[in-house]
């Protein structure tokens, strides 16, 4: 089905608004027989709880259960409170095992037990199954519809065996194959079931390399391994090898939004996942700690100033470069983090060669220390007309360009060697650091120089 271009104008939006003030239903359902579902997401976040359930209410059931399913968790749990325990069912019922675990868990016991009290029986069973698992490994990423075939059978039997198992899934790349006691043997590819003859046997053309992930497996791993081999779908077995459901591409997506956004908030000094429209308190919460931080490196730095009060009282213009060599060094320490940061998304990063990185990485410190710091040179000279000035900010300058580039790229990897998220070395935590280091240089080299 083809869906009409959608805009969501100001004046869209308030004419929408008085259609539900005024409850009429024919111009709501008019306006998006034919947009995109995705779309009438985005729009409900425009309105309160019970003027989207109307709006809800008003289009098929396989719309509404979609709708509900793209909403965000918080927004979800929130806006679903308001739902009656046979309404969840009916909703529940339309979507995926793995999509219906995922809200069931997000309601409460007594709202999941009864709505799965009432599945339908193939559902029910599914569900029940799914939710043995931790959301965050395969099996709680994972969905039970799958087509799955024998390797003794004949192409035609495995099309036949297609039609009827393909009523209940909807995303299909491919065939698996097992044997007997459902331990999975490979895959046979679509374009193979069309292209070959019908007498020809499943296990002639059956692919045995078939990457496949343990239901233990950590979300973040299953990710990864999607986008290395570069799969859209990837059958999950347990510890015997038996099939027991599968993962595509946009069971991921969500996998990979979430870490990036973790990381995002991480490296922006923020510990918690917050939204802007969160309580207060769990906002400041989210960002205190490493305000603090900043305030603590801030009273540090100030301090060990005062170490060099005569010095600043001989050159006063020594000060003037403070702020100079604190945004540089910051500027290089973010940089550096953030590239290696991203780079330990691979988990084989370390083991090509630290040496060989590091060594890199002093190199691009080099010759930008040397750049910037001919620049410094040629400005200060030009503005101050004092050669030791100029050369002790140049150069204290280019030490501080190398150490902050070689304290943000080895930070991230201790911490990530330690087992924790290698994002906690980037943001405040390696600009108050860089700070500190930079000023240290700093005025020890406007102590021996002067």
């Amino acid at each position: 089905m083809e869906f009409e271009e959608f805009e969501l104008t100001k004046e869209f939006r308030d004419r929408f608004q008085q259609a539900l003030d005024e409850r009429d239903g024919a111009f709501i359902y008019s306006s998006l027989e034919e947009v995109n579902p995705a779309d009438i997401t985005a729009l409900l976040y425009e309105f309160n709880n019970e003027e989207s359930k109307y709006v809800l209410d008003l289009l098929s059931l396989q719309v509404r259960a979609r709708i509900i399913n793209d909403l965000d968790p918080e927004t979800r749990k929130n806006f679903l409170s308001i739902y009656k325990v046979e309404e969840l069912t009916e909703v529940i019922n339309h979507l995926d095992s793995d999509d219906a675990a995922d809200i069931l868990n997000e309601l409460p016991i007594k709202t999941s037990e009864e709505i799965i009290a009432s599945l339908d029986p193939d559902l029910k069973s599914q569900v029940i199954d799914l939710l043995r698992y931790d959301e965050n490994v395969a099996g709680g990423l994972m969905a039970k519809e799958l087509i799955k075939a024998r390797d003794n059978w004949t192409v035609v039997q495995c099309i036949d065996e297609i039609r009827k198992q393909a009523e209940n899934e909807t995303k299909f790349y491919a065939v698996w194959v097992v044997d007997e006691n459902d331990k999975l043997l490979g895959r046979v590819a679509l374009q193979q079931l069309i292209l070959k003859d019908s007498k020809t046997l499943v296990k002639d053309i059956i692919e045995d390399d078939v990457i496949s992930v343990e239901t233990y497996l950590e979300d973040r791993e299953v990710a990864e391994i999607m986008r290395k081999y570069d799969l859209e779908s990837v059958p999950v077995v347990n510890v015997q090898g038996q099939l027991v459901g599968r993962i595509t591409i946009d069971d991921v997506v969500d996998v990979i939004s979430e870490q990036a956004e973790e990381e995002r908030q991480l490296m922006s000094g923020i510990t918690e996942d917050v939204e802007e429209d969160d309580s207060l308190w769990r906002n400041v919460r989210a960002r205190l700690p490493w305000l603090l931080i900043g305030i603590f490196g801030g009273m540090l730095s100030a301090r060990f100033m005062g170490f060099f009060e005569q010095e600043l009282a001989k050159v006063t213009a020594i000060a003037f470069f403070v702020p100079l060599i604190q945004a540089t060094g910051g500027n290089v320490g973010i940089q550096s983090s953030g590239l290696v940061v991203q780079s330990l998304v691979n988990p084989s990063y370390v083991d090509e060669g630290l040496w060989k990185r590091l060594m890199k990485v002093f190199s691009v410190a080099l010759l930008n220390g040397l750049l910037l710091s001919l620049i410094v040179l040629g400005a200060t000279f030009l503005f101050f007309n004092n050669n030791r000035l100029s050369f002790i900010v140049s150069f204290a300058l280019f030490c501080v360009i190398l150490f902050s580039s070689f304290v943000g790229t080895i930070t991230p990897l201790l911490i990530n060697k330690l087992g924790f998220n290698p994002a906690l070395a980037s943001g405040p935590f390696i600009t108050t650091t860089s700070d500190l280091l930079g000023l240290t240089i700093y005025f020890l080299t406007v102590q021996v120089m002067i």
